[in-house]
């Protein structure tokens, strides 16, 4: 099987709404957080820190993804069937040619085709393989 590498960016009001969240948290963050953890000692204006700076690049990588003109975005790799792999797959399994002959066999039986009809699908079916 071929592989496909295909590549896609997020939808640009995914990435908005991603970016602004992103900023609101920032803003929660230097107005919020950091003046209140602050005074809870040292651990708590890291946090306040942290919180800021992560919500700061979560909004600078979503607003990235909706208007950066560079940005790709991730890559998927997409397993397809080649040319030649597809060609033979598409011959009929040995079973299923057996189970149409035996039903054309059937017909032929009850007198629902000729023998012109039987002998001319039969051969199709059989070149088929």
């Amino acid at each position: 099987m071929a592989r496909k590498r295909v590549t896609y960016r997020p939808s640009k009001s995914g990435s908005i709404a991603a970016g602004v969240m992103g900023v609101i948290f920032a803003l929660i963050g230097l107005f919020v957080v950091i003046p209140n953890f602050s005074n809870a000692g040292g651990f708590g204006a890291i946090f306040g820190l942290l919180w800021t700076i992560a919500a700061g690049v979560m909004a600078g990588v979503s607003f990235y993804e909706a208007f950066g003109k560079k940005y790709i975005g991730p890559e998927i790799h997409i397993e397809e069937e080649s040319v030649e792999h597809a060609q033979h797959s598409s011959a009929p399994p040995a079973s299923n040619v057996q189970a149409r002959l035996s039903e054309l066999k059937t017909l032929y039986d009850q007198r629902l085709i000729t023998q012109e009809e039987y002998e001319a699908k039969r051969k199709e079916i059989l070149e088929e393989l």
